[in-house]
């Protein structure tokens, strides 16, 4: 039996077979590497294409929250308008009532009850045989002095001898009878204001004020405070 011979591949031929060999797994190795590489760019490429994106997105974000910024400033801004016009359309009805109670109070439409004063008139003593009668009598520009002082003061009802004052009554005087809407009162003559005690004791009490200038005229003046005054509204045919 005849043994096989291996192959007599020259010399050589074995280098050219090694070097086609290694020059094959360069190239292929070259290769991979080049496929890696380009996978490796095509990768970051698309991470700088998604970067890009984001960036986009955010800065369109940052724009419509730029949008929705000025655009709730406006509304509130709007609302602050509103809410001022409210206040100061609740401030002036408030202030129409108040100027309308007022009214009705000096109408006398309405009672009228609460803390004041109370100031008394009184003729001076004198000497018939000597001295002018009339120079110590209590006249209507006395009470109106008085009247007008306590209007002035903030009072916001006024009775002459319990006859409530309206905006139209009238006052006049006969001697020593005063005649308030129609009806006669004799001296004394006790002038009551419903307001806030302190103003009008601080006014009618001031140096030089009504106190002083009637103390002169030889009237005698009492003030006193009053912690509460009842004065009922005036009926139809008192107006």
């Amino acid at each position: 039996m005849k043994k096989r011979s291996r192959l007599n591949v020259p010399f050589r031929g074995r280098i050219l077979i090694s070097l086609v060999s290694l020059v094959l797994g360069f190239i292929l190795a070259y290769s991979y590497s080049m496929a890696s590489a380009d996978k490796e760019i095509e990768g970051n490429n698309s991470y700088s294409l998604e970067i890009q994106k984001y960036r986009e997105q955010l800065i369109e974000q940052k724009e419509m929250n730029k949008e929705l910024t000025e655009e709730i400033n406006k509304k509130q801004q709007a609302i602050r308008v509103f809410e001022k016009s409210f206040v100061d359309s609740e401030e002036s009805v408030e202030e129409l009532v108040k100027e309308a109670e007022m009214l009705r109070l000096l109408m006398g439409d309405i009672p009228s009850e609460g803390k004041g004063i109370s100031i008394a008139l009184q003729d001076g003593e004198y000497n018939p045989s000597q001295e002018n009668p009339n120079d110590y009598i209590v006249h209507e520009s006395h009470v109106f002095k008085v009247i007008n002082e306590l209007k002035i003061s903030g009072a916001e009802a006024i009775t002459i001898n319990g006859q409530r004052l309206h905006a139209q009554s009238y006052i006049s005087c006969t001697g020593p009878v005063i005649t308030v809407d129609g009806r006669a009162f004799p001296a004394p003559f006790t002038v009551e204001a419903v307001g806030d005690p302190k103003v009008l004791l601080a006014s009618v009490n001031l140096g030089g004020g009504i106190v002083d200038q009637l103390t002169n005229d030889n009237i005698v003046v009492t003030v006193e405070e009053k912690s509460n005054i009842m004065m009922p509204a005036l009926r139809g045919d008192q107006n």
